[in-house]
């Protein structure tokens, strides 16, 4: 986060902190921390094509896999990467709101899924439907503060998976784009600064965060 952001940061009313969940916690402290999302994905995938692959790539890949079928995996997406974070609707009345989640997780050249895309837009990227989380602001917010929060990259994701396998896509300009389509577990949005749980997601149900 730049200078800019920072400044900007602390113009945004202090969440009080929260505790994470007891739910989602159970989720993160069963799973296994993922070191980097980019390096998982490639050696998941194997990248085997062209003339100057390891003869052994398609069986390391394989390899890969079968190390972590069925196993599951946490990740933090922070701030500045959350892009998959867009805003829903809200509701100046009642203080609730909407939280889009596109469960797209770019790394390295490929992407983690929520499930298998079947098609891609007009630039070949996967079309995925939206994950909806949602709670009612604390007071003292109202919605351009909350919208302000997505602009100033104030928010980060973390997520609990497992990994299920390989899909591809074919690309606009040619040639297929891969990525590994995932189980996703439970998501937990959370305010950057201190950690306040502004959305929750669990096995496809809103679990309402605002507690």
């Amino acid at each position: 986060m730049n200078r800019f952001l920072v400044a900007a940061a602390l113009l945004l009313p202090t969440l009080a902190l929260a505790d994470v969940d007891a739910r989602f916690a159970k989720l993160r402290d069963e799973a296994e921390p993922l070191g980097g999302l980019g390096a998982f994905l490639e050696n998941y995938i194997g990248a085997c094509e062209g003339a100057l692959v390891d003869a052994q790539c398609k069986s390391k890949a394989e390899a890969f896999r079968k190390k972590y079928q069925g196993k599951r995996l946490y990740m933090i997406v922070t701030e500045d990467d959350a892009s998959m974070l867009a805003p829903g609707p809200y509701s100046p009345g009642t203080g609730e709101y909407t939280i889009n989640i596109t469960p797209f997780f770019p790394g390295g050249r490929s992407a983690l899924t929520h499930g298998a895309p079947k098609k891609g837009d007009a630039n070949g990227n996967p079309v995925l439907p939206f994950i909806t989380v949602t709670g009612t602001l604390p007071e003292g917010w109202n919605g351009s503060l909350f919208n302000r929060m997505f602009s100033m990259h104030a928010m980060r994701v973390a997520v609990v998976f497992t990994p299920q396998g390989v899909w591809s896509l074919p690309k606009k300009a040619g040639g297929k784009s891969y990525g590994v389509t995932a189980r996703i577990e439970g998501l937990l949005v959370t305010e950057g600064r201190t950690g306040h749980q502004l959305g929750l997601w669990l096995n496809g149900k809103d679990a309402n965060a605002s507690r």
